[in-house]
């Protein structure tokens, strides 16, 4: 059989496929619709300083290529995401990445120092994968820009948590940029170990009964099959100008779709939106990679990583 482990960074995956963040919850939520130790890993909800309620309803609208979310970033907050949810995620049986937000540097900066601490309590095998910041949040001290719309404040973040933060650490990328594969060297320039792209794209829906858009927040991210070629522009380029690996997301709803994002030059893929309609998703696009890569005659995932031939 062909084999699906994949090289990420300092570790060594079973096969690319892994869940996105905000779309698995905290692990526990989907442990009983799919083998999470047969998966190469889960990305955890964001976690923020505070709890946080996210935004009112209505702030979910399905599209007819797609899906429109503005959550908000609702999660228990630092503190209980430490109490209740970090030793469940210790003994899931998977590589486990937590994904980290805020509204200010030092937000980012005191998630990732507690978790640096709670490692330090932690054995070997029970250590958490890495940390993936989520660099797309407003930066309020910035006037709302967010963190990754800029080489000059996305530097500054991830030194920062560098600084505090001695694992695996990775930074999704926002595809709203210019020069994305500028954001990627600057990432990598400041100490990232890995980089995940490409988050949601704004998007928006009207109900023409109400004549109301469908979101709260009138515009929100957009995810699903559409933005695939979008995603799949931005993994090839960023991957080109970077030597640190890329996890790519955006559409991936099939094998092949992953073994796309593989010649792109992704090392490993999130399944998000798919695992909506399908919880099972990405544990079922780990035997259809397997049955694409044999029918071709790939001997290992490994091989696939950038091995797309640009004209």
């Amino acid at each position: 059989m062909s084999d699906l482990h994949v090289a990420f960074a300092s570790l060594e995956l079973r096969n690319p496929l892994t869940l996105a963040s905000g779309t698995c919850g905290f692990g526990r939520e989907v442990a009983d619709l799919l083998p999470l130790h047969e998966l190469g890993g889960l990305f955890t909800k964001a976690v923020t300083p505070e709890a946080r309620q996210g935004n009112a309803m209505p702030r979910l609208a399905e599209t007819a290529h797609g899906l429109l979310n503005s959550i908000g970033l609702a999660n228990p907050g630092l503190d209980a995401f430490v109490a209740d949810k970090l030793p469940w995620l210790r003994g899931c049986g998977c590589p486990v990445f937590v994904n980290v937000a805020g509204r200010t540097a030092e937000d980012y900066e005191r998630v990732c120092r507690r978790l640096q601490e709670e490692e330090s309590r932690a054995g070997s095998a029970t250590r958490l994968a890495g940390i993936e910041l989520n660099v797309s949040c407003p930066n309020v001290k910035e006037g709302g820009i967010s963190f990754g719309a800029r080489p000059g404040p996305l530097t500054a973040l991830v030194e920062r948590v560098r600084g505090c933060w001695s694992g695996p650490l990775f930074v999704k990328l926002t595809p709203q940029v210019a020069d994305v594969a500028e954001m990627a060297r600057a990432a990598e320039a400041a100490g990232a170990d890995g980089l995940t792209l490409i988050n949601t794209i704004p998007g928006m829906a009207i109900d023409l009964k109400t004549r109301r858009p469908r979101t709260i927040t009138n515009t929100s991210g957009y995810s699903g099959p559409a933005i695939k070629p979008v995603a799949l522009a931005q993994v090839w380029q960023a991957a080109r100008a970077v030597k640190v690996p890329v996890i790519g997301i955006g559409g991936i709803q099939h094998g092949r779709d992953v073994a796309e994002f593989l010649l792109a030059g992704a090392s490993a893929v999130q399944v998000g939106t798919a695992s909506f309609a399908e919880p099972a998703r990405a544990r079922h696009m780990v035997d259809e990679l397997q049955a694409w890569m044999e029918e071709e005659g790939v001997a290992s995932a490994a091989e696939l990583v950038g091995a797309v031939r640009p004209w």
